[in-house]
C-alpha cells in the first residue's frame, strides 16, 4: 500500500462488481449517461478483453480502515455506494487497463507496438489525491515492460478533467474526431 492508501494490483475476477460500479459512477459525475458510452462490453469480459489479448487491467483498492484514507469520515458516498465498491481486499477507488492496438474495435487506431488505454476511472470522492497518476504509471510500467513502444488515449471533449490530467501527463493531442453526439480527443505518447 502507497503511503496516501492506495494499493494497485492486477483485476481479479471477484473484482467484477465493483468494476461496474466504479465504471458507472465515475462516468454519471462528468454528467454523461453510461448507458450511452459505447463498447463497455470489455468491462463484462475483462479476462477475455485485457488479459487474453496482451494487455492488463489494474485496480486501485483501498482498506476502510487505513488512517490515511480516513474512509468512515471522507468517503462523501452512500453506503450503498460504498457496498457495491467493496471488493474481497477493501474498497476500489481507481480501474485502468490497456489492450494491443491491433485487437481493439474496428474504430480505434491500430498502430504497430502501441496499446490504448481503456476505462481510465477514480472514484469522484478520491479525485485530486494522485490515484490516476499512480495508476496511469503502473500501466506505462506494465505496457513498456510487455514491449509496448507507445501508449494511445482517446477521451471526450465532455471530461474536461481527462483532457488536462493526459496533457499533464506528458500526453501528445494527436486528433480530434466525433462519435454520435462526442467529440473525442486522441492522444499518445511514447513510452
Amino acid at each position: 500500500m502507497d503511503s496516501n492508501g492506495l494499493s494497485l494490483r492486477p483485476y481479479d475476477p471477484r473484482d467484477d462488481t465493483a468494476v461496474w460500479a466504479l465504471h458507472q459512477w465515475a462516468i454519471q459525475e462528468t454528467g454523461v449517461d453510461p448507458s450511452d458510452i459505447p463498447g463497455t462490453d470489455d468491462l463484462r469480459t475483462i479476462a477475455t478483453s485485457y488479459l487474453e489479448t496482451g494487455g492488463a487491467f489494474v485496480v486501485g483498492i483501498v482498506d476502510a480502515d487505513h488512517p490515511r484514507t480516513d474512509q468512515t469520515e471522507n468517503f462523501d458516498a452512500s453506503p450503498q455506494q460504498v457496498a457495491k465498491l467493496t471488493t474481497h481486499d477493501g474498497i476500489l477507488v481507481a480501474m485502468g487497463g490497456f489492450i494491443p492496438t491491433q485487437v481493439g474495435r474496428s474504430d480505434e487506431r491500430n498502430r504497430p507496438g502501441a496499446a490504448e488505454l481503456h476505462r481510465m476511472r477514480v472514484a469522484p470522492t478520491h479525485q485530486r489525491r494522485g490515484y490516476g497518476r499512480q495508476l496511469l504509471n503502473e500501466l506505462e510500467r506494465r505496457a513498456a515492460g510487455g514491449g509496448y513502444e507507445t501508449l494511445l488515449a482517446t477521451t471526450s471533449t465532455r471530461q474536461t478533467a481527462a483532457l488536462e490530467f493526459y496533457h499533464d501527463q506528458g500526453y501528445d493531442q494527436t486528433a480530434t474526431s466525433t462519435a454520435g453526439t462526442y467529440e473525442l480527443v486522441h492522444f499518445e505518447k511514447e513510452l
